[in-house]
């Protein structure tokens, strides 16, 4: 197959076989990925043990000795069918697919289980989406490496395309919010295991990943909603200390390669009718972001320098825009966090005492002059631009209040063990969650951002445009080096609210 084809139509192509009793022969096959007619093909087969009714479906690189990379658990079927396979040997496969990319991630304890079917919408499209999310892993993990190269650049194609991205916003709301962060996880390691192996052969002009980001919305009962993942290897390297990567300690290269960045944006909306317009009214529920890493915690010690080296972030920035303003008569927005207040005090004291054998009485006089400055460490601001509303946080050095994402430390702070990006994590003083990430809750930033829109608009859908960018930053926590660096990701969905 050639690497701008679509992947093939498994779910259609098993459902058009045969009866099982009309094989002419135990197993059948589908060429899933051949890179040139010189090289071996990887298939799909299907094979039937008739004394035992059950099914085997593998994934086999097509040499002169076939060799498998995967095979399914063994699946009943039923020898009264007229179908080559039934519902329930569709479900038992489908599940068998999920558990197997879960089982690519560090957490390998999955189970999953479905009514039926009829319960998963698009069954096509969400069957084959886990099939293709399987057979991209093994090409990663498992296939030879005359093959590999060609067919992960045919999958990564068909990972992005429009179809794939819709489906996969289905089978993340059939796996549920857990389920779903083990399967990103499992696919964001594969992701990042390749990079890392692209870089690690210096081929950096073959890189050609799936988009690294993966991000859908969702709009429903006045909640906006966008959940995004993303490897920390894929993110656009804004600023470092140096011009790469620290090649040099490969223990801190792995212990920042190997995390993700897993965000969610909240906004609660309302809609105010007036007499001559209408109000629409967005509020922050919650702003997440956490940086997860991908692999176990005695791996990240065994090859890393340990889980607490990692970045964090830096800045947030969102953009609310409609996509049709020809209704909008105006935006407001509400207002920014305060200024930092800085205190001045003068401090005098005076000693006096006897030095024996002195007789004279000596008197000392000290005087001294402090300044404590009240930072916090992150800064809210709003801002309107045209009729987009714009919502960003700002981390800052408490030491001196300069903005983290677009700043290097200085090599004394570097070195200072009570600067405050040390032992960040256990802190009582730290900026960010134990874990490391930051919640941004409506009650602390709550500020609304409001529409006037014309009173034509009622009954209408109106959409608007979630644009966001989030930076995150490595500076040392424990482990002692000079390297710094800021990456950056780039994000971008749409949601919807009718207007009544």
């Amino acid at each position: 197959m050639a690497t701008d084809c679509a992947f093939p139509d498994v779910f259609s192509w098993i459902e058009k076989l045969p009866p099982l009793n009309q094989w002419r022969t135990t197993c059948v096959s589908l060429c899933l990925c051949s890179s040139t007619s010189s090289q071996p093909s990887l298939n799909l087969t299907i094979s039937k043990d008739n004394q035992n009714h059950t099914l085997y479906f593998s994934i086999v690189a097509n040499f002169n000795l076939p060799i498998s990379l995967w095979t399914s658990k063994p699946i009943k079927f039923s020898s009264n069918s007229t179908k080559s396979l039934d519902e329930e040997t569709i479900l038992s496969l489908f599940v068998n697919l999920i558990e197997e990319v879960l089982h690519y991630g560090s957490n390998n304890n999955n189970s999953i289980k479905f009514h039926g079917v009829d319960s998963i919408p698009e069954a096509k499209e969400v069957f084959n989406l886990a099939f293709l999310t399987l057979f991209f892993l093994i090409c990663i993990y498992e296939a030879p490496a005359d093959l590999r190269s060609d067919c992960l650049n045919t999958l990564k194609n068909n990972l992005v395309n429009c179809q794939s991205r819709r489906a996969s916003k289905l089978l993340m709301r059939l796996l549920g919010s857990n389920s779903e962060e083990k399967w990103m996880r499992s696919l964001n390691l594969a992701i990042t295991n390749w990079i890392d192996e692209v870089q690690t052969t210096r081929r950096r002009s073959a890189l050609k990943t799936p988009s690294p980001l993966f991000s859908y919305a969702i709009s429903t009962f006045g909640l906006w909603k966008v959940q995004l993942y993303c490897p920390l290897i894929a993110m656009n390297l804004e600023n470092s200390s140096t011009n790469s990567t620290p090649l040099a300690d490969e223990r801190l290269q792995f212990s920042l390669n190997y995390h993700q960045v897993e965000g969610a944006i909240q906004f609660n909306y309302r809609v105010i009718p007036k007499e001559t317009w209408v109000g629409i009214m967005v509020n922050i529920d919650n702003i997440r972001c956490d940086v997860i890493k991908l692999v176990s915690e005695n791996l990240m010690a065994e090859r890393g320098v340990g889980s607490t080296e990692k970045h964090f972030p830096s800045r947030i920035s969102l953009q609310l825009t409609p996509t049709l303003q020809n209704n909008i008569l105006s935006v407001s927005v509400g207002k920014s966090s305060e200024n930092p207040v800085r205190e001045i005090g003068v401090e005098k004291s005076i000693e006096a005492g006897f030095e024996p054998p002195n007789p004279y009485l000596g008197l000392k006089v000290s005087a001294g002059e402090t300044m404590t400055m009240s930072l916090k460490p992150w800064k809210f601001e709003q801002s309107v631009y045209g009729n987009s509303g714009n919502l960003n946080w700002y981390l800052h050095d408490t030491m001196d209040g300069r903005e983290v994402f677009s700043s290097k430390p200085s090599k004394f702070a570097l070195i200072n063990p009570k600067a405050w990006f040390k032992h960040r994590y256990s802190s009582v003083y730290r900026p960010f969650t134990r874990q490391g990430g930051v919640v941004f809750a409506g009650d602390e930033y709550g500020e609304s951002v409001m529409w006037k829109v014309d009173k034509s608009a009622l009954g209408r859908t109106m959409e608007w445009e979630v644009r966001g960018w989030i930076w995150l930053t490595y500076w040392p926590n424990r482990h002692r080096t000079f390297y710094n660096e800021t990456r950056r990701l780039e994000f971008r969905e749409t949601v919807g609210l009718t207007i009544s």
